[in-house]
This record gives C-alpha cells, sequence and structure tokens, in this order.
C-alpha cells in the first residue's frame, strides 16, 4: 500500500478541526500530520512536520491565513495549499491565489467535493469550488484579472498590517512585541506610522478600520 499522504489543518474553531480530521481520516489514503489555530502556529507546524498539504482557513487571529499562505510557500515551495473558508468575494479568492493557495473551497461544500479538491490539489491540479463565479475563474486563469478596489491598506507595509491585525484583537505593546520578536519601542513606533499613514488617533477607530478592512471579522 502506497504511504499515506500528510495532512495539516489549520483552523481557529476546535469544531471545525475536530470535524475535518475525521473527514479526512475516514479516507484511508490520508492522515493528519498536524493541526495549528492561528498563521504563526501554520508555520511552526509547516517547518516541523513538512506535510504534502495545509487545509487552511483564512479568518484566523494573530496571523490570517493569506499571510500564512504567503510565508508557508516562501519557504517552502512543495507543499500544496488548499484554502477552505466562507469567504466567496472575487478579493478573497484572486488575494489566496496570488498569495500561492493551489486551491480554494468554501466551506458550505459537501464532503465528496471536498475530497476530490484534497486529490486534485495534491495530483497539481488546481481547484476552485464550483461556488465560485466563472468571472473570477476566466479572469484569473487568463491573466485578465478584474480590478480590484484600491485599498488604504495599500499603504501600510506587511509588518504595519500584522501589527494593525493584532492591536484590533485587544493586544498590547509588549505581548504584540513578545509575539513578533520585536521591542515594545519598535511595536510603538510602527503603531504611530499606522496611526499617521491611515489619519486615525486611537484603538478604537484602527479596530474599526481593520474590521471595515477585512483583517478581522466582526463578533
Amino acid at each position: 500500500m502506497d504511504e499515506k499522504k500528510r495532512i495539516v489543518i489549520v483552523e481557529d474553531r476546535t469544531l471545525v478541526r475536530e470535524g475535518l480530521r475525521l473527514l479526512v481520516t475516514a479516507d484511508e489514503r490520508y492522515c493528519i500530520a498536524g493541526e495549528a489555530e492561528d498563521g504563526y502556529a501554520a508555520i511552526k507546524v509547516a517547518r516541523e512536520t513538512q506535510p504534502d498539504l495545509i487545509l487552511m482557513d483564512l479568518s484566523m487571529p494573530k496571523m490570517n491565513g493569506m499571510d500564512a499562505i504567503r510565508e508557508i510557500k516562501k519557504l517552502y515551495p512543495s507543499i500544496k495549499i488548499l484554502v477552505l473558508t466562507v469567504h466567496d468575494s472575487d478579493e478573497f479568492i484572486i488575494a489566496s491565489l496570488e498569495a500561492g493557495a493551489d486551491g480554494y473551497i468554501l466551506k458550505d461544500a459537501h464532503k465528496a467535493e471536498l475530497m476530490m479538491a484534497i486529490k486534485n490539489v495534491l495530483e497539481g491540479k488546481p481547484f476552485l469550488s464550483p461556488g465560485i463565479s466563472e468571472k473570477v475563474i476566466s479572469g484569473y486563469l487568463s491573466k485578465q484579472k478584474p480590478q480590484k478596489p484600491k485599498s488604504s491598506l495599500q499603504v501600510l507595509t506587511h509588518r504595519e498590517r500584522e501589527i494593525l491585525k493584532l492591536i484590533a484583537e485587544g493586544y498590547k505593546n509588549k505581548s504584540i512585541g513578545e509575539l513578533l520578536c520585536i521591542s515594545t519601542n519598535t511595536v510603538e513606533k510602527h503603531r504611530e506610522n499606522i496611526m499617521y499613514k491611515l489619519g486615525l488617533h486611537n484603538v478604537s477607530s484602527l479596530t474599526s478600520f481593520a474590521i471595515e478592512n477585512g483583517l478581522i471579522l466582526k463578533v
């Protein structure tokens, strides 16, 4: 019998992870190599386990799935990544593919569709959920991508977006510094730059901005 393909599940909801684990391991071709509940943990698990495929959620605390995809693909390009998410908008789909995702499936998919997506991606075939509009698929594959609306996020660096997300999630400067391995003074400097670039002046307005621009989900 061929060696089982090793899969990592990245999802912040425990019940969803458990459900995915049961679905995946019901197929004797696959086994679970590890699990993670945020983007930082996903990178760590990818490094430690070197899986064949990662099932990746997009909306997670600390580091979102989009940034995790980008970092994992940069470090380990051979690892296949299949996005599993509730987001069906053009912006999320195109951004995920541009970040390096090998497939994109919606969470309302049936079990058979998920298993087909896993199989295709592992075989090197791109998979996009049938629920995704033909416009997005044809536009991306033909390199004639739909115009994406300009966002104020574009004025922020990658590090500033990381810090903005953490601020909006309620982390203090010291905790952010510890999480990102930078000094508290550096965090404060980034915070000042973020406020200056966005024209915002308090945590409340930063949080609202983060929600409006999809960095975190509104509870």
